[in-house]
């Protein structure tokens, strides 16, 4: 399984859910790597921006940003090697996160297996973007669906970010919950859209404040929590950057 590196090891770390329906939550997160979009404000750039490729991203105005090396941040893990990292850590909550999960289904199905067969009381939440579909077998094995789409401020082509199918499957799917991210009022008339169009239950979607810093989220906090209690949606910080910074493996 293709995995991003960090500190020349796979990035398997233990920490708190800091985002969601589970924030809070003490989580083991494994990060894939790979995207099948390419987010301008992405904060895991490292998993899809290699070099040689045309992605924009909004770092690239910023001195010594460059893109990055396949071979110095993607580590290649057999399912086997990833349950033996997980065993040493004393937590069944496990998020899978990226670059984009789904890519690698059926590794991540394999691995959900091995855990479940030596573990019966492990339980699975994948992020994804929502563009794609999980096989049956993903979803008889997944507890919950953290989707996040992507709107017209991430920059990617609207026929790459909205696939009215995979759409339509999660607004059907009990265990799936949505999560925005929240720049301007403009992406809040973009996500009301959406929830009419694919008859999205107010109560399974959660609005997030943009930002990766303390100081920018609360500058947006104020005015998405009214929203929310407007439109009768729930709010979501980021409280792991209130707690560790805008920081890798924590």
């Amino acid at each position: 399984m293709k995995l991003a590196k960090f500190n020349k090891k796979a990035e398997i770390f233990y920490t708190i859910q800091g985002e969601g329906k589970n924030i809070g939550r003490p989580s083991i997160f494994i990060r894939t790597s790979l995207c099948n979009l390419h987010c301008s404000w992405c904060d895991t750039d490292y998993t899809w921006n290699w070099i040689g490729t045309p992605f924009k991203h909004e770092k690239d105005a910023e001195p010594g940003y460059k893109k990055y090396s396949k071979s110095e941040y993607i580590v290649q893990l057999s399912v086997d090697e990833i349950a033996e990292e997980l065993s040493k850590i004393n937590c069944k909550n496990i998020v899978l996160t990226g670059g984009e999960p789904l890519l690698q289904q059926s590794e991540l199905l394999e691995l959900m297996h091995l855990l479940r067969k030596n573990g019966p009381t492990y339980r699975f939440e994948t992020e994804t973007n929502g563009t794609i579909l999980p096989s049956e077998q993903f979803d008889n094995l997944i507890d919950q669906y953290n989707v996040s789409p992507k709107l017209k401020n991430s920059n990617n082509p609207l026929k790459m970010r909205e696939k009215p199918e995979v759409y339509k499957f999660f607004s059907g799917n009990a265990k799936a919950v949505f999560k925005f991210v929240v720049s301007s009022s403009n992406d809040l008339d973009e996500i009301l859209d959406l929830i009419a169009r694919y008859a999205i239950s107010p109560e399974r979607v959660y609005l997030m404040p943009e930002g990766t810093s303390t100081e920018k989220l609360q500058a947006k906090q104020q005015w998405l929590i009214n929203e929310c209690k407007n439109h009768h949606l729930n709010y979501t910080d980021r409280l792991h950057i209130h707690i560790y910074g805008n920081k890798r493996g924590v």
